[in-house]
């Protein structure tokens, strides 16, 4: 939802950031996977306790994730980095609700939940990339993206936010996982709408 805004923030300074790495010469793919291999870290982190190192890498991960794409508009989109790059990023979301689940056993079901809202909105959004790529349907407010980036209530954005509300205040996890599980539950209804319209 917030996306959309926030994005044309954030593209000039990751812009200036990504370009002494292209001179360097390294490349998109080797920001993906180090800021995945940073991300992974929060599930240990998580399962044991450790919020605030877990809010860390957490964030890192994510800011990589921002980097790796400022990259690949410098160096070339590739389709096989689109690829690498969202597929991590699902195995992150999920890990990061995994740990929780492991740090505190009753945290199991509302995170089983929020685990299946995301196989809706995940299933969702790479479903009509597909589908949207075979059609040559280009993405007007996404056109930068390597595949359609169909939006909804809960995107990237609010996916960190909801990450870094419960590392802050892990008590809250299964609220916040419930609550957020209703909002992608949300999300996957109008973009199984608007997908099935489009592509009709």
């Amino acid at each position: 939802m917030f996306d959309r805004h926030l994005i044309p923030v954030i593209r000039s300074p990751l812009a200036r950031l990504a370009r002494p790495l292209c001179r360097a010469g390294i490349s998109a793919n080797q920001v993906s996977l180090t800021g995945f291999a940073i991300g992974m870290l929060a599930l240990p982190l998580l399962a044991f306790g450790c919020y605030q190192w877990a809010l860390v890498a957490i964030l890192l991960n994510r800011l990589l994730d921002g980097l790796d794409g400022a990259v690949a508009r410098e160096t070339g989109i590739t389709d096989c980095g689109g690829f690498l790059d969202i597929t991590l990023d699902f195995i992150f979301y999920a890990a990061v609700v995994l740990g929780f689940a492991l740090a505190v056993p009753a945290n199991a079901l509302p995170a089983a939940t929020l685990l299946f809202a995301f196989m809706g909105t995940g299933s969702s959004f790479l479903a009509f990339a597909i589908m949207a790529g075979k059609r040559g349907i280009d993405n007007p407010v996404y056109h930068h993206k390597s595949l359609y980036y169909l939006g909804g209530l809960t995107e990237g954005s609010e996916t960190i936010t909801l990450f870094v509300l419960m590392c802050l205040w892990p008590a809250a996890f299964a609220p916040l996982a419930y609550g957020f599980a209703l909002l992608c539950a949300i999300t996957t209804l109008t973009r199984l709408w608007s997908g099935y319209h489009t592509l009709r």
